[in-house]
């Protein structure tokens, strides 16, 4: 059996590498992605004083500080029995639609782009935003970078800081927000959604109306089969800061709604030895293995999994856009291809919202927090760019942390992500003849997800194993040695 070994893959968060397998007759048997990072915050979360998880967990991952820095919150607010007033609930939100603003136009330019834009097998020194540049003009990547910032400035004019923002706490938040801020924000909140509107125009010229990129969105190459889960409003409409936790099934009905303090009745966490993620599933249906349908438990998260898992945008520009693309696509989209779509769906319901939060007077009240009661158990759930985002904390009667569990969108995606890695493989590789952009067309099977690697590896059951390999100056493996375990330093 040959195997092929992309490592590191390219353009996503943190690192991991695919090895890809196959027979003798040159065609895919199985492929994986492995995660060889380990980062352990769970574990040294323990013992320290629960109102400094919002400032550490942020550090999990820098993209993706602002999700955990508000799912640690929510997680405080309930377990210290502290509802934060309305003006804090809604500065909350305002921050996180600048979050997701700047992470969705990140993902979406810098990272994913490229394969359309540009093309999926151009040479990779032009599969990057200095190659959109070329290809689009520079022009776009200006307006790019500007309203990439504008959603980071919200952040930061909210949170005290761009990354690893400081505002969240027990009850609240931790300074108000000036009328000047107020109309700044609502400023560039209006420029997104002018910008968000051009990308999706871009879209549909460049992908949509291209009928390669149509074949790939229609065709099995990309398709996989899941349950999907996001946060929805009582109108089942997409909400990303709150609401309930509702699941679809792959036919679109729906499975599960369910408040998220109750995710551990309806989710369980698969070990796998060959990763440092885990692979969470629905109890309900069970764990078959890599396998999709609905026989199997595995669910998805994210942009596409949110509005499948939805019945409409909260509000009106990202809601047309929505009721198009299930025109187009039917209802669920299964194709990978469509997360895409589904992105920059989102970074319009975000610059809306942003503006209409604004715009709200209330947002500029300076009561911003709630006395806090006696410590115990809390859960904090929030869409984060990648997916549903869950923080449960135990804290004991001096409000330490007793025990903690951090489920991420890339550990919720993590077993789709191998099988739409292994079908994309299987569809595009056949013979011995393996070229560059085939393989990045097999990378795109996961860029899709827009995994983050270092969210996803933050706690480990077990050792840490060890494996060194030589390879020679042809590329020939001449020795392996491994460590098989050493015990973890607690």
């Amino acid at each position: 059996m040959r195997e092929i070994t992309i490592n590191p893959i390219t353009r996503l968060e943190g690192h991991g590498k695919i090895t890809i397998f196959l027979d003798e007759r040159g065609f895919v048997e199985n492929a994986y992605l492995q995660i060889p990072e380990f980062r352990g915050f769970e574990k040294f979360c323990i013992g320290r004083s629960g109102e400094l998880l919002p400032q550490i967990t942020s550090r999990i991952c820098g993209v993706c500080s602002v999700a955990h820095h508000l799912a640690s919150a929510k997680a405080l607010d309930e377990a210290f029995k502290a509802e934060p007033p309305p003006a804090a609930r809604k500065l909350r939100e305002l921050m996180h639609c600048g979050y997701i603003i700047a992470d969705h136009i990140l993902h979406f330019y810098y990272l994913a782009a490229p394969d359309f834009l540009v093309g999926p097998r151009a040479s990779p020194r032009e599969r990057n935003i200095i190659g959109l540049a070329r290809r689009m003009g520079l022009d776009l990547v200006k307006q790019v970078i500007r309203h990439r910032a504008y959603g980071q400035n919200i952040v930061e004019i909210i949170g005290g800081k761009a990354i690893h923002p400081v505002c969240g706490l027990p009850g609240g938040v931790s300074k108000p927000l000036t009328e000047e801020e107020r109309e700044k924000v609502r400023k560039m909140a209006e420029s997104c959604v002018d910008f968000a509107e051009s990308s999706l125009k871009l879209f549909h010229e460049l992908v949509l109306e291209n009928r390669e990129y149509e074949e790939l969105i229609e065709g099995d190459i990309y398709r996989l089969e899941t349950y999907y889960m996001g946060l929805v409003d009582e109108n089942n409409r997409v909400n990303l800061y709150d609401g309930k936790l509702r699941i679809v099934d792959p036919n679109g009905g729906e499975l599960l709604k369910f408040d998220a303090s109750k995710y551990l009745d309806v989710i369980e966490e698969h070990v796998v030895e060959w990763s440092y993620v885990k692979m969470p599933y629905l109890k309900r249906i069970g764990w078959r293995g890599l396998i999709d349908g609905a026989g199997s438990g595995v669910y998805r998260v994210g942009p596409l999994a949110r509005l499948n898992a939805a019945e409409g945008m909260a509000t009106p520009l990202a809601d047309e856009e929505y009721r198009l693309m299930y025109k187009t696509l039917g209802k669920p989209a299964h194709s990978l291809i469509a997360y895409h779509w589904a992105r920059l769906i989102e970074i319009l319901y975000a610059a809306e919202r942003a503006v209409e939060l604004a715009g709200d007077p209330e947002v500029t009240s300076p009561e911003i927090r709630s006395p806090v009661g006696e410590p115990g158990e809390g859960v904090g759930v929030v869409e984060a760019a990648r997916g549903t985002l869950i923080h449960h904390y135990k804290l004991d009667g001096d409000g330490l942390i007793e025990d903690i569990n951090i489920i991420t969108p890339t550990a919720s995606n993590y077993a789709s992500i191998c099988m739409s890695i292994r079908n994309a493989a299987r569809g595009l590789i056949k013979g011995s003849e393996v070229s560059e952009g085939l393989l990045n067309m097999v990378e795109m099977a996961y860029r899709a997800y827009d995994p983050c690697m270092a969210c996803a590896s933050h706690h480990a059951i077990g050792e840490l194993p060890l494996t060194v390999e030589i390879y020679d100056h042809r590329g020939r493996l001449m020795r392996r040695v491994e460590r098989p375990s050493l015990k973890r330093v607690n």
